[in-house]
């Protein structure tokens, strides 16, 4: 197996070594994988917990699979329930609400879809949005049209980290930046 090249950061006091996968010819970008990073996790949860203090929100949401996680993490540590938006349609989902974006990243379409078990709790409330990272935005934006069919109302956007643009994310809740890498 090769040596991967890596982007060392140290978030929320934990120091990862991400590595660089190039996502396309001349550019790379670092790969945050909280998946099984209970002390990345815990510590992230803490911190964006704290920096979501003065905002007031009924429910946490995220879009599956790599920031459920997270989204239990800070469920725990700010006694909010959460929602989880999945990204396929499966018949126990019932009359899931959904919506439509493209993937910068992928250049494929992305659907998510909002369970109808989940449609009352999110119907008139303040939701806070939660990501691992924010990269393109096409997630996000995605997140954004289903809770807004769903008559919720966005009063936050938290992630661990951004990526790319700096000032295209400064309204965004995070506990740090990446670069991207061009050749």
């Amino acid at each position: 197996m090769t040596q991967r090249e890596t982007y060392p950061i140290d978030i929320a006091g934990v120091h990862r070594e991400l590595p660089l996968f190039e996502i396309k010819p001349g550019l790379r970008i670092a790969i945050l994988n909280i998946l099984g990073d209970t002390e990345l996790v815990t510590a992230c949860s803490k911190a964006l917990a704290e920096k979501l203090a003065s905002v007031d929100y009924d429910i946490l949401v995220t879009a599956e699979a790599k920031s459920i996680p997270l989204a239990h993490g800070l469920s725990y540590e700010t006694h909010k329930p959460y929602v989880i938006l999945r990204k396929s349609y499966k018949p126990y989902m019932g009359d899931a609400l959904r919506a439509e974006t493209l993937s910068i990243t992928t250049g494929q379409p992305q659907t998510l879809y909002l369970d109808e078990k989940d449609r009352q709790l999110i119907a008139g409330k303040r939701v806070v949005i939660v990501d691992d990272v924010i990269s393109t935005g096409s997630t996000l934006q995605g997140m954004r049209m289903l809770l807004q069919k769903a008559g919720a109302q966005v009063v936050a956007e938290a992630a661990i980290l951004t990526e790319g643009e700096r000032a295209k994310w400064a309204s965004i809740i995070s506990l740090g930046h990446l670069p991207v890498f061009t050749d």
